[in-house]
């Protein structure tokens, strides 16, 4: 009998040729995730917060296929994120988006003014485990997790509750630039620590028995996890 962890697996390594043919067979962005884009990669190494061009695209589906009402953003940086999910709304539903500074909040306006959206999206500024705690239980539709990882369990315990039965769970990075199957091979203190909080993260959700879980080699790592 073969083992899961033995079984011969189909796996193409994405490298930047395949990374090109990858988004050149994606729905092409349009003009304003673009400039967003391109606004985002002005601001220096924070830059590197956003999310994959392709990754918005597929927050947009999720959300639209959930019928979402309700959406949880956690982390806004410069409204990427926020601006797919608002674009994945059902009609008359909001997106709540929170972050602990307001540095890149004047790029994101700019851009959800642009995209139509901004009459759907809600800023909160503060520790996004304060904005969990005052949402009430079981009206999320959606809830998508990118910000500090040092706190994603505390996140995660405290979303669940809010999702309604067959709401989504999304986390990004969750495999932390592969440090998670070895922590100690991390450059420093701080990464180190993040990783051993993301394996914490990760093993919570595949048994947490409230869950269905995958686990997507999407970029950094994407998990979606439906509420049962």
């Amino acid at each position: 009998m073969t083992s899961l962890g033995s079984a011969e697996v189909k796996h193409v390594p994405i490298n930047q040729a395949m990374r090109g043919y990858l988004l050149r067979s994606c729905t092409p962005p349009d003009p304003v995730v673009s400039s967003l884009v391109e606004r985002t990669l002005t601001v220096g190494a924070a830059s590197g917060m956003m999310v994959p061009v392709e990754q918005s695209t597929l927050l947009t589906l999720l959300a639209k296929l959930v019928s979402a009402r309700v959406i949880v953003d956690v982390g806004t940086f410069t409204g990427l994120s926020a601006l797919a999910l608002a674009r994945g709304l059902a009609p008359g539903g909001k997106v709540i988006t929170c972050d602990v500074t307001d540095t890149w909040l004047d790029i994101a306006k700019e851009h959800w003014d642009r995209a139509g959206v901004t009459d759907r999206i809600e800023f909160r500024l503060g520790p996004a485990g304060q904005t969990l705690s005052e949402l009430p239980e079981g009206e999320a539709d959606l809830i998508f997790l990118d910000a500090d990882k040092m706190n994603y369990v505390t996140y995660y315990q405290r979303a669940v509750p809010l999702l309604r039965g067959g709401g989504l769970l999304l986390a990004d990075n969750v495999l932390l630039d592969g440090y998670v199957m070895d922590p100690e091979l991390a450059e420093n203190t701080l990464m180190r620590r993040c990783a051993e909080t993301m394996r914490t993260f990760n093993a919570a959700l595949a048994t947490d028995d409230r869950l269905e879980t995958v686990m997507l080699p999407v970029a950094d790592g994407f998990t979606i996890a439906r509420k049962k």
